[in-house]
C-alpha cells in the first residue's frame, strides 16, 4: 500500500474526523470563555479590588533601555489564564456530566428479553409433547 493511501485511510477514519472537530470546537469554545472572562468576570473583581486590572499587573525585572524591550513577570496574565482554565474546565465537567447522565438513564431503560434460542424453543415443544401424551 503506498503511503499516500494509507494517509488517506488514517485520515478518513471515524475517529480521527471526530478528533478534528472536537478541537476546532474547543478552539472556539476557548475564544469565548476567555471573552466572558476578560470582558464579564474580571472587570467586576477588578472593581471590587479598587480598580485593578489583571492584565497589567506585572513586575519589572529590568527596564526597557534603547532598542531592548523591559523585561517583566506579567502574573496578571497569569491569573486571567487561570481563571479562564477554570471556567472551561468546570464547563466541560458539566457537559461529560450530563452526557454520563444520559447514558446511564439509556442503560437503565427496560430491555426486551432476548428471543430464545433454537434449543430452547426444541426443548421447550419437546416438553409439551409429553405434557399431551401423559394427559392422554
Amino acid at each position: 500500500m503506498s503511503m499516500i493511501n494509507e494517509f488517506k485511510k488514517f485520515a478518513l477514519r471515524g475517529n480521527v474526523v471526530d478528533m478534528a472537530v472536537g478541537i476546532i470546537i474547543g478552539a472556539a469554545f476557548g475564544k469565548i470563555v476567555s471573552s466572558f472572562v476578560g470582558d464579564v468576570v474580571m472587570p467586576p473583581i477588578g472593581m471590587l479590588l479598587g480598580g485593578v486590572d489583571f492584565s497589567d499587573l506585572a513586575i519589572t525585572l529590568k527596564q526597557a533601555s534603547g532598542d531592548m524591550p523591559a523585561v517583566v513577570v506579567a502574573y496578571g496574565k497569569f491569573i486571567q489564564t487561570v481563571i479562564d482554565f477554570t471556567i472551561i474546565a468546570f464547563a466541560i465537567f458539566m457537559a461529560v456530566k450530563a452526557v454520563n447522565a444520559l447514558k446511564q438513564k439509556e442503560e437503565e431503560a427496560p430491555k426486551p428479553p432476548p428471543a430464545p434460542t433454537e434449543e430452547v424453543v426444541l426443548l421447550t415443544e419437546i416438553r409439551d409433547l409429553l405434557r399431551q401424551k401423559a394427559e392422554k
